[in-house]
């Protein structure tokens, strides 16, 4: 049956191409568009964690659901502890305090709102690799008081790196306190909102600035993204009650709905291109059952039964499914290849101000899904034509022959 299939299958060499370039076309449509989502996924994933939140952050428990009300109240003034626990974790690249402050910025003309970030300059560096300096340089642990100011506040207050502001916040007794900062760079990162309305400075300044010895949290860079989740389940057991971990994906709200708004899409797309490939091999199935009316005639006259010729066709589908999906996906691996080694030169996204390369990531789980769309797609083609011929009187399907 195998044998014979394959022999029918090739026997109709234009309409077996032309059926074939139907399956292959979807295949490589869902592996090109689904390795393009893949990688604007990526892209972000990265950007995110390595412009602001890192792979995890700690915080007295109770600091993300209240702390915006009352920060002070949730502090980690004693990190030691915590620290030495992380510094015992192989996953854990590197490990960070911050002090989060809202304020006012005076350039000497006039006041400015902002929200703040008190850090640690050189492992900030290191981690922030999405933050892109467009003027001056990095912060340095060398110099306490040195301010980053993001490209909106920086373009809101006309400042300039060598320029002088003062920032101006009520410690954690109430009292107002203010420093003089010299500005020594503008940053943009992959969120244009953030970047109207932040700032950084060291994290000593931070600390002299609120009149406290703490930080908000502890920021967690590792060495793989995959393993956030599993760093998050083994520090919630080796951390005292009195901390709570949250891993970048619980932070990124943005990411998050951009995630499930674009996979919805493809979800979508995998449904049209399954309809669409569908159509094309049920027509050109049931042209070519058409055209073998008579043979089938012939072979049951001959003694074979419904069941082998309804058998014969769908192992003929089958086979076209495996050759179109096979070479669909190799072909879609190719060509992902190649236009990755171009690059796909992208626009900057919703809030944002920054363009990006984009490439299209072979992910198995894409290219598996695609191989199963064409080859099912395929298979379904074919059983009801199948099935009409195989329920076709033999008289019938002998008079084709005339």
């Amino acid at each position: 049956m195998f044998r014979l299939a394959l022999r029918n299958v090739f026997r109709h060499k234009l309409r077996t191409a032309l059926t074939l370039a139907a399956i292959m076309s979807g295949v490589v449509g869902l592996i090109l568009s689904g390795g393009f989502i893949e990688d604007t996924l990526f892209q972000l994933r990265e950007a995110t964690i390595h412009s602001q939140l890192g792979h995890l952050q700690i915080y007295k428990t109770g600091y993300y659901a209240q702390g915006s009300q009352a920060p002070y109240k949730f502090m980690i003034d004693k990190p030691d502890p915590l620290l030495n626990v992380l510094k015992t974790l192989p996953q854990v690249e590197a490990f960070m305090q911050r002090l989060n402050f809202a304020g006012v910025l005076n350039n000497g003309r006039t006041d400015i709102p902002i929200v703040g970030e008190g850090l640690e300059p050189e492992k900030e560096a290191k981690l922030g690799s999405f933050i892109t300096i467009t003027a001056g340089r990095q912060l340095s642990s060398k110099e306490a008081y040195e301010i980053l100011l993001g490209e909106g506040v920086a373009a809101t207050s006309k400042l300039k790196p060598g320029d002088r502001v003062t920032l101006l916040i009520n410690t954690a007794e109430g009292a107002l306190n203010n420093l003089d900062f010299e500005v020594v760079g503008i940053f943009r990162s992959f969120s244009k909102d953030y970047d109207a309305r932040a700032v950084r400075i060291p994290l000593p300044a931070a600390q002299e600035l609120l009149d406290v010895k703490a930080a908000n949290a502890i920021v967690v860079s590792l060495k793989d993204t995959e393993s956030s989740n599993q760093v998050s389940a083994l520090l919630k057991q080796k951390l005292s009650s009195a901390y709570e971990v949250k891993t970048w994906d619980q932070l990124a709200d943005f990411y998050d709905k951009t995630a499930a708004l674009y996979r919805r899409q493809f979800a979508v797309l995998q449904v049209i291109i399954l309809i669409a490939v569908l159509l094309s091999v049920v027509n050109s199935v049931n042209m070519t059952i058409f055209e073998r009316t008579g043979e089938f005639g012939t072979l049951m006259a001959l003694g074979n039964r419904s069941k082998s010729i309804f058998q014969l066709v769908v192992t003929e589908n089958l086979l076209l499914g495996l050759i179109g999906g096979g070479g669909g996906a190799l072909l879609g691996m190719l060509l992902a290849w190649g236009i990755s080694l171009v690059g796909i030169p992208m626009p900057p996204p919703p809030n944002s101000n920054s363009g990006y390369t984009a490439v299209i990531q072979v992910a198995p789980a894409v290219v598996v899904v695609a191989f199963l769309v064409g080859f099912f797609a395929t298979c379904l083609a074919g059983l009801m034509p199948a099935l009409r011929v195989a329920r076709l009187p033999v008289i019938d399907a002998l008079r084709q022959n005339q």
